[in-house]
């Protein structure tokens, strides 16, 4: 009999029961048939593999998972003992992730009565391939029916829809019938082939490691963990990917001739690749198009256009600077440089045209003249004329030059006579940390996981300290729930939550019992699918309405009234499909909202038409925030986020807010574009492989303090700007850190802008600022490249492979 290995020792287990199908037992190896020896290893002797949901959208993953014979896992804990490495590669060692992109070339195999799922191991040698060799019970149907799902699930990862539309063809594509077959593992050739591709042109992550995989040895000893630890020796500079092909053009948007330079990993600067190529962007049909940059003696890039090229335009050095990214996933930065302002005025128009068409599925002339101005003023580098001048960099980073206490970001035990090894950060229950809310007037954190809230107090020197656990969210009827949704309320006293399995009501947990106490049925008919405080800090006060929104009204809800709470005198419907997706307020009570269509409606009370309409750049907003006094405006899309004035500085309405008052015809607010730039953006994905999906940014919040600061993630990125830095249009106005695992949900403290909680899905940490530094290849290279004497403070803990002590985790078996 083989059982899953028992992962409630470290708090965050196993997800099997998102899983969408499983094949029950096989054996994992990793054949490497470049090797001198043609050597492969067995990963895993008996092991399950599924295929699962992860918390983003559209987004699945690939599970292997080790299974063991019934008491052997007892014995492997014996011989473990307190070793550090050895518990700490617990995790890693007993279940490995990949996520399904069609990078990977997953596909199946019958070979000599074996069924074989094969895909490529992305961060090994070039031809490294996984191999789950399936037990001799398991049929044909199972295979199939697992290749399928990774089949839908690839296709929903790239084209972000669902499977249900996507035609036979369509799902062809990642069938990768053309690959060799896969070689065995038992089997491996005893010589190397020569490789496909000459090394010089693979893609950087794969380049050097092709080259030593000719010349060394691997020994059965040596894992891929420990393969991982030692840092990559890039060989060179950064070069060109090979180009696969063109689609045929329908129609030409723009065609300019330029310089281009390409973003090198080793150096951090742009390398001149060519003197005179040709740029051509070009419609291809069904709302898809094409960038093509050719010269007469070679093709450079051929790139559809979405929304993660994430071009820069820069008119002091009349340059775009944009992302392309190879069959693999591997992306690369390049620099488009033009010999006048006119001919890059031309270009950018026709880009900017193809993605806003591409995003919106509405050709670019039927969008209003203003309207095309402001999708372009977007795009490019700006700087504000709120400007701070003479002002020296150095102020702005004080608060990085204080000391900091060894001890004061870590995150605490709350049991002070626990020994070491009894400390875990994780339970059996398949949950991880989902929802974060930071508390107004009680200093406490409160995160979601599963069915279950911990409650985490924040101390006098910065300290998170586990405080206690709302061990059951359920219905006054006793049905246990995952929030989707959370918000404080009243003083901090009560906590407001959604179940997403029921769009028409709200709960009202009392927090001093820990319990449920409520339902408030808001409509019959009209859902509630997000909901704000009443203005910026009415959480802080008694106050017990709040805003509600369904996909296309806009409402308050207050709780006092008998039967439904929706106010029916302020309720704001409108007939056309807007899909709202969040909201905001002042402390006025002045409500942005944000759709799913990207754009925004500035209000100055409810029931009534929107002062301002700020039109769509394409990319669905997912988040919002507006500061105290209404003068700023924060959206977040998934790719950057969109930071607006909306302070009107002309005509008759010179002086008043956009939510006071409308913007003249043509002068729609000035947004500015914050993203990553391009060269980091290539940097990130090279080293993780993940796509940009930024969560809800926030600005730094408190009653009588300015915005300072404003936090976002990525990843396993936290991203801070500084709104001095922004406004002054300085270009690195924002800072990173790295963490071991991915950023689920983040905020800055309360009255705070030097300290911010992040949950992670393992943990919950209380990070200061100055552990934030700005992006360098050192601050963005993988944990394992870091030194082993940081990791064991929560503000610079970057390696999963350290083991945790009970006072680098938050301690929270909830």
């Amino acid at each position: 009999m083989f059982v899953l290995r028992n992962v409630g020792k470290l708090i965050f287990g196993d997800t099997s029961k998102e899983s969408l199908i499983e094949i029950p037992q096989g054996q994992l190896y990793i054949v490497r048939p470049l090797s001198p020896k043609g050597y492969s290893e067995l990963i895993f002797k008996d092991a399950a593999a599924r295929i699962r949901k992860t918390n983003q959208e559209f987004q699945y993953q690939l599970v292997i998972q080790r299974a063991y014979e019934e008491g052997e896992e007892d014995l492997l804990d014996e011989e473990d003992g307190e070793d550090a490495e050895s518990a700490a590669l617990a995790a890693e060692r007993d279940e490995k992730t990949f996520l399904l992109d069609e990078a990977l070339h997953f596909r199946s195999e019958s070979r000599r009565g074996e069924k074989v799922l094969a895909w490529r191991d992305l961060s090994g040698d070039t031809g490294d391939l996984y191999e789950f060799v399936c037990d001799a019970s398991t049929d044909d149907a199972q295979v199939q029916g697992f290749e399928l799902t990774a089949i839908r699930c690839q296709y929903e990862r790239k084209q972000r829809k669902s499977h249900t539309t996507a035609t036979t063809q369509e799902l062809g594509q990642f069938t990768f019938v053309d690959e060799p077959p896969i070689p065995s593992p038992v089997h491996s050739p005893t010589r190397s082939p020569e490789p496909l591709i000459p090394v010089q042109a693979m893609p950087l992550n794969t380049r050097s490691t092709a080259n030593s995989a000719l010349k060394r040895e691997i020994t059965p000893q040596k894992s891929r963990a420990a393969r991982e630890e030692t840092p990559r020796k890039e060989d060179g500079p950064t070069a060109a990917p090979p180009v696969a092909g063109h689609p045929e053009a329908t129609s030409v948007l723009a065609e300019e001739v330029g310089e281009l330079h390409l973003f090198d990993f080793q150096s951090g600067a742009f390398i001149l690749q060519d003197s005179a190529v040709k740029a051509s962007i070009f419609e291809v049909g069904n709302w898809r198009y094409w960038l093509k940059i050719k010269s007469q003696n070679r093709d450079w890039l051929g790139q559809e256009i979405v929304a993660d090229i994430n071009p820069v335009f820069n008119f002091e050095f009349l340059s775009c600077i944009f992302n392309a990214y190879t069959a693999d996933g591997a992306a690369y930065s390049w620099l488009l440089r033009y010999p006048d302002e006119a001919t890059l005025l031309r270009f950018q128009e026709g880009l900017m045209q193809a993605l806003w068409e591409q995003l919106n599925e509405l050709k670019w002339n039927k969008a209003k003249d203003d309207d095309r101005d402001y999708v372009l003023g977007a795009f490019q580098d700006l700087v504000l004329d709120d400007a701070p001048e003479g002002e020296e960099e150095e102020e702005e980073e004080e608060h990085e030059a204080e000391e900091v206490e060894d001890d004061a970001q870590k995150s605490e035990k709350y049991d002070s006579d626990e020994e070491e090894d009894d400390v875990v950060t994780r339970d059996d229950d398949g949950n991880v940390n989902s929802q974060l809310a930071v508390g107004y007037t009680n200093d406490r954190s409160f995160v979601a996981r599963g069915s279950k809230i911990g409650v985490f107090k924040h101390t006098h020197n910065n300290h998170l300290e586990f405080s206690t656990n709302i061990s059951r969210v359920e219905t006054p009827g006793g049905k246990l729930f995952a929030p989707k949704k959370m918000m404080l309320h009243m003083e901090d006293r009560n906590m407001i939550l959604q179940n997403e399995g029921d769009p028409n009501s709200l709960f009202r947990m009392d927090l001093e019992y820990g319990k449920i106490v409520d339902e408030w049925k808001v409509h019959d008919d009209i859902a509630i699918n997000t909901f704000a405080p009443e203005s910026k800090f009415s959480q802080t006060t008694g106050e017990q309405t709040f805003l509600g929104l369904s996909r296309n009204a806009l409402y308050r809800v207050d709780p006092r009234l008998a039967g439904n709470k929706l106010v029916d005198s302020e309720l704001k419907q409108y007939a056309s499909k807007n899909d709202f997706s969040a909201a905001a307020t002042t402390e006025k009570g002045y409500i942005a909202v944000a759709s799913n269509k990207g754009d925004i409606r500035m209000f100055d009370r409810l029931g009534i038409n929107a002062k301002t309409h700020i039109p769509a750049l394409g990319e669905p907003i997912i988040g919002l925030d507006v500061s105290a006094d209404g003068r700023w405006v924060l959206a977040t899309c998934r790719t950057y986020l969109l930071f607006i004035d909306a302070l009107q500085r002309t005509g008759k309405n010179e002086g008043k807010l956009g939510f006071e008052k409308s913007f003249g015809k043509d002068s729609k607010p000035q947004p500015r574009r914050l993203g990553l730039t391009p060269s980091h953006v290539a940097q990130f994905q090279h080293e993780t492989g993940a796509p940009l999906a930024f969560t809800p940014a926030r600005f730094n919040t408190g009653e009588g303090l300015s915005e300072t600061s404003i936090i976002t993630a990525t990843g396993p990125f936290v991203v801070t700007w500084s709104m001095k830095k922004v406004l002054r249009g300085s270009k690195d106005s924002y800072s990173i850190k790295r963490y071991s695992d991915i950023v689920q949900a983040d905020n800055f403290r309360y009255g705070d802008d030097k300290n911010a909680v992040v949950a992670l899905p393992h943990e919950v940490n209380m990070v200061s600022r100055a552990d934030i530094k700005k992006p360098t290849r050192e601050s963005i290279a993988p944990a394992s490249l870091l030194r082993r004497s940081d990791a064991g403070r929560i503000g610079n803990r970057q390696s999963a492979r350290y083991k945790l002590g009970k006072d680098d985790i938050v301690n929270s078996p909830y």
